[in-house]
């Protein structure tokens, strides 16, 4: 029984931490804190990292493994290619967006940077043989994000932030 914490299901976590919540003040006070605290803990060269990794590491061999003809038709490695790389960055998306659902307009504009900027590495500096099945998609990926950070972005001053910080860092691609 010493382990029990060590060897507890995440939903199993997530219950008992919302049962002490709802138990004791002091313990949702401190809960609340810790989260606050990893949440605004937005590592902006971490995220640009994770995010180039993802991407540099598709392997072109999953490519060419599940695009031919499928049971549903043909899939072109093309158009796999798109999927897979949409695949990679939805949690960087999904985390975009929560971030802004909780108010944190400040992190959610960081975290954004460090994807974007992750997306400008991938397209400039990969040597991946996958990124030539897919010439278009991190621009285009860039294009969305960022445009679907802007429409939810709250201040203007985030948005002035985003533009310099991308026509510095993003230059090819902010004109």
């Amino acid at each position: 029984m010493k382990n029990i914490l060590d060897k507890i299901s995440p939903n199993e976590a997530l219950e008992i931490l919302r049962l002490l919540a709802k138990t004791d003040k002091q313990i949702q006070k401190k809960i609340l804190d810790i989260a606050e605290k990893m949440i605004k803990g937005i590592d902006f060269e971490g995220i640009c990292d994770d995010v180039f990794w993802a991407l540099d590491g598709i392997d072109v061999h999953d490519l060419w493994n599940r695009s031919g003809s499928t049971v549903d038709g043909y899939i072109s490695p093309n158009e796999m290619a798109v999927e897979m790389i949409e695949e990679e960055l939805k949690p960087f998306q999904q985390e975009i967006f929560r971030l802004i659902e909780l108010g944190l307009y400040k992190e959610a504009k960081l975290y954004c940077m460090g994807v974007l900027k992750g997306l400008y590495m991938y397209e400039h500096d990969s040597k991946s043989e996958f990124k030539d099945w897919a010439t278009d998609m991190p621009g285009e990926c860039f294009s969305y994000l960022y445009d679907e950070w802007k429409k939810r972005s709250k201040k203007k001053s985030d948005i002035k932030d985003m533009n310099e910080f991308l026509a510095e860092e993003c230059e090819n691609w902010m004109k």
